[in-house]
């Protein structure tokens, strides 16, 4: 792919230390302009009423996408010495481009998204419509849909299966979980920001892992990614590390989950990838009954706060129980038998209510520990990550012996 992959990296590593700085220094310097166009909210889960700025995501993915503006002719230099390069490699031109164009697309909507607060089904149309210019470059450079069949289903498929355009439908769909998997589960300071920088050194550690294999070009170009996405974060972070000073906004979460898939999809290691999401999917397949207003779901589920002792509690949706559809009856039912919820009927003075926890992993941890400091249910959330990766890695190396030809 490309000739001097050392010094490139080199130059990628060090564009992102700059990077990290200028993130660092942006954030407190943008402060008071968010404040004054409106966009700062309240931190719901501090006696504090002090307004805090919102979307500073939108400030580290614009020092992500200048660095690697200033990035893009560094892997193609070789190409200016006319004896080293007998073509110019147009694929990996094209990759790089459309890679920034889906992320910069990306950015602008989730910016739109803080801005114009929207609904949970117009944010399902944002992702669809950023990911069309990453299909069209897996299209024009690579264009492969086939896939290696696990071992148990040979037998009755093949070794090979050529999926066609379900390919394209799974790619799609890979960039929408992404970025809604991030989105659904946040709420505390430093969440979201954490659990990113969380997955993005894990890619990082199973890209330098894979130098030396058959890919190594593929997880070249994740690395020019990923390097400045974990830098920008990080100092991201640093502001949004409880106590919160900033939020990191919708903005954050969108280009974060782009950024995984594009690396995930063009790198050619999607299941890698979302095996790096153990918690995210957790949460999501928990969050389904009410993401899909099958059990009542309001607008935000954050858990909530007691001034008394400082620590979160539950938060719980209220519902008469006539409102459920029978669907919802019995998975109400089948959740609380399994200790997935916690119930309480009759909560008001009628008896003609019932409460039942928000379905969201922030929200169970409390329901297994109790009543928990912000701080410290971050850190249990984060170290939950960091063990989701380790799982991830053995997946990996060891369990993936039992469905593939390693």
């Amino acid at each position: 792919m490309w000739k001097l992959p050392n010094i490139p990296l080199l130059i990628n590593f060090f564009g992102s230390l700059v990077g990290f700085v200028a993130t660092l220094m942006l954030i407190p310097a943008f402060k008071d302009h968010f404040i004054a166009a409106n966009l700062s909210g309240i931190d719901l889960n501090k006696t504090s009423k002090r307004r805090i700025p919102e979307s500073q995501g939108v400030i580290s993915g614009a020092v992500f996408l200048i660095i690697l503006f200033c990035f893009i002719p560094v892997p193609f230099l070789n190409c200016f010495v006319e004896e080293q390069c007998k073509a110019f490699p147009h694929h990996e031109f094209v990759a790089l481009i459309g890679s920034l164009l889906a992320i910069c697309c990306m950015i602008f909507l989730g910016f739109a998204d803080d801005v114009l607060n929207l609904r949970w089904r117009h944010k399902l149309l944002l992702p669809t419509t950023a990911s069309l210019p990453l299909l069209m470059v897996y299209f024009t450079t690579f264009g492969n849909t086939t896939i290696v069949v696990p071992k148990p289903f040979r037998m009755f498929l093949g070794m090979h299966l050529d999926l066609g355009i379900l390919y394209y439908v799974y790619m799609g769909m890979l960039a929408v979980f992404c970025t809604n998997a991030i989105n659904i589960l946040a709420g505390i300071n430093g969440l979201e920001a954490g659990q990113s920088l969380v997955i993005a050194g894990s890619i990082v550690a199973f890209n330098l892992a894979e130098l030396n294999g058959d890919c190594k070009d593929d997880h070249i170009f994740s690395l020019y990614f990923m390097i400045p996405f974990f830098f920008t974060t990080l100092a991201l972070l640093y502001h949004n590390w409880y106590p919160s000073r900033v939020f990191v906004g919708d903005t954050f979460c969108y280009f974060a989950g782009m950024t995984f898939a594009v690396v995930g999809i063009l790198g050619h290691f999607s299941k890698t990838m979302l095996l790096f999401f153990i918690p995210q999917v957790l949460n999501f397949l928990y969050s389904l009954p009410q993401l899909f207003h099958v059990i009542p779901c309001p607008r935000h589920r954050l858990p909530r706060f007691n001034p008394e002792t400082g620590n979160l509690e539950m938060s719980y949706s209220r519902f008469k129980p006539k409102s459920l559809s029978p669907l919802g009856t019995y998975i109400l039912k089948v959740c609380e038998k399994l200790h997935l919820v916690d119930v309480q009927r009759g909560v008001d003075k009628d008896g003609e209510y019932t409460e039942c926890n928000n379905m969201t992993l922030i929200n169970f941890a409390i329901k297994l520990i109790g009543p928990t400091p912000e701080r410290t249910l971050t850190m249990l959330l984060l170290l939950l990550q960091i063990v989701g990766s380790i799982i991830a890695f053995s997946i990996r190396y060891q369990l993936v012996r039992l469905f593939y030809d390693v």
